[in-house]
């Protein structure tokens, strides 16, 4: 496996060429938005309805494993699905944009009639598209779970500033490095990362929507230093903000992997947000 580190972008890329396989078992639809298609994946159940949103790098096969025990376990429809340009769903051409992201899971949602008592559960990046979908459409969700996951909180006007100068070089590296869907997904993201950043900062959760937040121990910036640190006091600052918001940390798990380092805590936060006690 080879580990790629964005680490000013809050993304973590990594790529396996041992990605599970889809299993029989989940549902595959392919669900237009504009002039270009996603790829949903549909294990049925009941209600309520868990979304999975992999993190930047990673399409739906990140958590196949997780989800088909999930499904088992609870008996609940999970659904997961691959963000545009990743796994089989198309690619959008130009830098990475939030509002196009959200609508795409929106879209996704309400064509597949999830948008009742829907518990989200977002990796890494994928907390902006969760901030975002909830502040539109809060009534769709019984709760989010933050698996590591970015919030508003922790990209301030200096941090974003710190880390564009940071990872500028790294981009550099990667448009001459060969061309992949994960690369291409991370030059995105670069080319309006202060903009996406600054706006995404502005965002304010809605106070009618649970929140789990779950740390890990290794942030995207390591286990120790001033921006690991800030990552943590962000996630921390960010569950203060309403009572029906909680963190968790993850002991023993990193970011990249922490679906596979930490499965029971994900679990049990997404139990926590069902039975309402967050």
């Amino acid at each position: 496996m080879i580990f790629l580190k964005a680490a000013g972008l809050g993304v973590l890329l990594f790529l396996s060429s041992a990605a599970a396989p889809l299993s029989n078992e989940i549902e595959s639809r392919m669900i237009s938005n504009g002039d270009h298609r996603l790829a949903f994946n549909i294990i049925p159940g009941a209600d309520p309805v868990i979304v999975l949103d992999a993190g930047g790098g990673n399409d739906s096969s990140y958590w196949t494993g997780f989800a088909l025990d999930l499904a088992e376990r609870t008996g609940s429809k999970v659904i997961t699905y691959d963000r545009a340009g990743m796994g089989a769903s198309d690619e959008v051409p130009g830098p990475w944009d939030l509002d196009a992201a959200t609508d795409d899971l929106e879209t996704g949602l309400r064509e597949l009639g999830a948008t009742r008592d829907v518990v989200l559960v977002s990796h890494s990046i994928a907390g902006e598209i969760a901030t975002f979908l909830t502040i539109q459409q809060p009534s769709w969700f019984k709760g989010v779970v933050m698996v590591d996951a970015n919030v508003p909180d922790f990209y301030t006007v200096d941090m974003v500033a710190a880390l564009s100068a940071e990872y500028t070089p790294m981009i550099a590296e990667l448009e001459d490095a060969p061309s992949t869907p994960a690369n291409r997904q991370l030059i995105a993201v670069a080319q309006s990362f202060e903009e996406v950043s600054r706006a995404f900062h502005r965002a304010v959760w809605p106070v009618s929507v649970p929140v789990v937040v779950i740390g890990a121990e290794e942030t995207p910036f390591g286990e120790a230093g001033p921006v690991a640190d800030a990552w943590r006091a962000a996630h921390q600052s960010f569950t203060t903000g309403a009572p029906n918001r909680k963190y968790v940390l993850a002991e023993q798990s990193a970011h990249e992997t922490i679906v596979i380092d930490s499965p029971d805590i994900i679990r049990q936060a997404i139990s926590d947000i069902v039975e309402g006690g967050h």
